[in-house]
């Protein structure tokens, strides 16, 4: 009978402690499922035992203590992730890239003390996961907050035509520099990479009214534009006359500077001559110059010392003359 029993009791024994071992490797099985985790390529892992940081890991496969003994937080680090003002797009991952009211966020007032309406983006990357999980309570309603005020003060120190018009990079640049240095000193873990202005516009009131200002000043700089290529054209042709003048001039210039110093060494010669004879010479230049004016006369006279009364020779006519032997 002692023998019969025995089977039954090792089937009771057994039937007794099998849950605990079923038990225990559910709880086994369930316990390496939770230890080991994946990290995407463009994260980080922050590793928090019973809510304390303990260690940064990188991205792919890692093993952590399970049931809630060890926790870790996904943070993005190698994401360009960007900040939407006045406008939010359709589809998004961020939380905080759309505001919760975009026509109050671009809604400005410049330093003329007009209106306008600002769209712009910030764009930053996450690159100290522990300052921005752990120093700031809400680290991207934060940098939003800080986004817009650093905006607004910068659209407030310009006027509304430097915002439209002809600041909109050195708006970009002033920003990006004050939001830079606050997410510093607020110990954000961000780097803010570029703040971008996308529309900038009056508002819808006066819209109209702006388009036709642009309009005048388009042709206001049209007409300069124009005016401006006359006067390149107009310019070098009067300059380029002026020099041909100049150089006429300067031609002419020499010319009678040669011929006077020509006239001069004609004068020494006649004079060097007349020096050594001067009757001779005198009579020489009397009658060569003679010979110069008197065939060009219309009507001679000839006046003598002996001679009281002025005789006028009539000219010959041609025809006597060509009948003289």
């Amino acid at each position: 009978m002692a023998d019969s029993k025995m089977p039954f009791e090792r089937f009771s024994a057994f039937r007794s402690a099998s849950p605990k071992w079923i038990a225990l490797a559910i709880l086994t099985l369930t316990g390496l499922n939770m230890s080991f985790y994946t990290i995407p390529a463009e994260s980080e892992g922050i590793v928090l035992r019973f809510g304390k940081y303990i260690d940064k890991v990188p991205s792919g496969l890692h093993f952590k203590l399970p049931f809630g003994i060890d926790d870790v937080l996904e943070v993005p680090t190698q994401r360009q992730q960007k900040l939407e003002f006045g406008f939010g797009s359709e589809s998004y991952t961020n939380p905080d890239q759309v505001g919760s009211n975009p026509e109050l966020e671009k809604s400005m007032v410049t330093g003329d003390l007009n209106s306008a309406l600002v769209e712009w983006i910030v764009q930053y990357r996450i690159t100290d996961p522990e300052k921005y999980l752990f120093d700031v309570r809400d680290p991207g309603s934060t940098l939003r907050d800080i986004s817009e005020a650093v905006m607004r003060e910068v659209v407030g120190d310009r006027t509304v035509d430097e915002i439209i018009r002809i600041g909109r990079q050195e708006i970009e640049e002033s920003s990006l520099v004050h939001i830079r240095e606050l997410a510093q000193l607020y110990r954000l873990g961000v780097t803010i990479n570029q703040v971008q202005l996308k529309n900038v516009n009056p508002p819808v009131p006066v819209q109209p009214s702006f388009n036709e200002v642009n309009r005048a000043q388009q042709d206001r700089e049209n007409a300069i534009n124009i005016a401006n290529g006359e006067y390149n054209k107009a310019v070098p042709r009067a300059r380029g006359e002026a020099d041909q003048a100049i150089r006429a001039a300067e031609g002419y210039r020499y010319k009678r500077i040669n011929e006077a110093e020509g006239d001069v060494a004609a004068f020494n010669q006649v004079l060097e001559q007349y020096l050594k004879a001067p009757e001779v010479t005198r009579a020489r230049i009397y009658l060569e110059t003679m010979g110069e004016v008197l065939p060009q006369a219309r009507q001679q006279i000839i006046v003598d010392d002996t001679v009281q009364q002025i005789l006028p020779m009539m000219p010959v006519p041609s025809k006597l003359l060509e009948a003289a032997p």
